[in-house]
């Protein structure tokens, strides 16, 4: 699974979902989205956007892990959301 990291990023800089849109030239629901994962892609423009902002890596923001390790992190019902959506084309 590919988590994105987003969340954390703006917690560890005290920064607001708006204040990253304002930032990015995007819609705060376009931020949201990518928070939660409901997207299937991300462009390389954006993801380099995110790390200027973040001054980091892409891995900073794009994690792989495990479905065990996924639910151990969030929960089961984590992992069924982000299968279905990943799977059914929603």
């Amino acid at each position: 699974m590919i988590i994105i990291n987003l969340d954390r990023l703006l917690s560890e800089r005290k920064m607001q979902s708006a204040e990253l849109a304002n930032r990015l030239d995007c819609t705060v629901q376009t931020v949201s989205r990518i928070k939660t994962g409901k997207i299937r892609a991300i462009r390389l423009s954006m993801l380099n956007a995110l790390c200027e902002q973040f001054d980091c890596q892409p891995g900073d923001v794009l994690e792989y892990v495990s479905e065990a390790e996924a639910v151990k992190r969030y929960s089961q019902a984590f992992v069924d959301e982000y299968n279905r959506f990943h799977s059914t084309g929603e």
